[in-house]
């Protein structure tokens, strides 16, 4: 499966970074989290591109990217590269999306460099130290590992995959087989887990008092049956941000990508274009 008809490749720090390019316009950048990479934005890529120049990346260790086990893959690291790839790619400005661990990225890249962003979206996103949360700790645990690295048959991960959608019909062989595919290579599994063991939620700690201090509008769009982060992260971050909006859809859980796909593209471009007309 892929977003678009071509992937590219980045190369940053020695190694190759995949994403997918389409659409004309303002740039928006895609961001997946942990648990899945840029296939999670199949549903949203296509609608954005129609009025959109559109990048979805696969972050190092991830999807097709290349998979080295000796860099880390904390989410500040990730944000660092994020930088440079969009410095690498020439861009200038851009709206950052981010979900899940990529909502944290979102949130330091703001930080750091809020001269590049539009916009930040932050969709069902990690934040402050409410995380990692379950199952992700349990990855740490070296008898899980030993589990995920020999196993053959996936089906805890694939009650964890339905656990996250709240329309199960949704939950079809396709989806599945999208979910495991970078497990199903050692290589896949050994990055994946290393991902787990780099996450650090001092990462977000550190930026908390910044948060605070953000000027850009920020959207804060939340799966309201995640089970994995709870709602009180999406009010946290919007009762902390100045200039931010929170709309809750109480039937996303945490893929919302794949609940949800119209509502969230909807509340995104509204989002977009409300704020074009303030900035011009």
């Amino acid at each position: 499966m892929t977003l678009c008809k071509e992937s590219n490749t980045c190369n940053i720090g020695g190694h190759s970074i995949t994403y997918y390019r389409e659409g004309n316009g303002e740039v928006i950048l895609l961001v997946h989290g942990i648990t899945t990479y840029s296939f999670i934005w199949r549903n949203i890529f296509p609608e954005l591109a129609k009025n959109y120049d559109v990048i979805a990346v696969d972050l190092l260790g991830c999807g097709d990217s290349d998979k080295p086990l000796d860099v880390s893959y904390a989410i500040k690291d990730h944000a660092e590269r994020l930088y440079e790839f969009i410095k690498k790619l020439g861009i200038n400005k851009f709206h950052f999306i981010g979900h899940d661990l990529g909502g944290g990225m979102g949130q330091i890249f703001a930080v750091q460099h809020p001269e590049l962003l539009y916009d930040l979206t932050l969709i069902n996103s990690v934040a402050y130290d409410f995380w990692p949360v379950q199952p992700i700790i349990a990855l740490r645990a070296p008898i899980i590992r030993q589990f995920l690295m020999a196993s053959v048959d996936f089906g805890t991960f694939k009650f964890l995959i339905k656990r996250g959608i709240y329309h199960k019909e949704n939950v079809t062989p396709e989806l599945i087989d999208l979910f495991l595919k970078p497990l199903r290579t050692s290589d896949g599994r050994k990055a994946f887990l290393h991902f787990a063991r780099c996450l650090d939620n001092h990462n977000l700690m550190d930026i908390e008092q910044d948060l605070r201090e953000l000027k850009m509008p920020v959207l804060i769009i939340r799966g309201d049956a995640d089970p994995y982060l709870s709602r009180s992260i999406a009010e946290k971050l919007n009762e902390e941000i100045p200039n931010s909006k929170l709309v809750l859809i109480l039937t996303g859980s945490h893929y919302i990508q794949e609940d949800e796909p119209k509502r969230v593209v909807n509340s995104i471009t509204t989002f977009m274009k409300r704020q074009k007309v303030i900035v011009d």
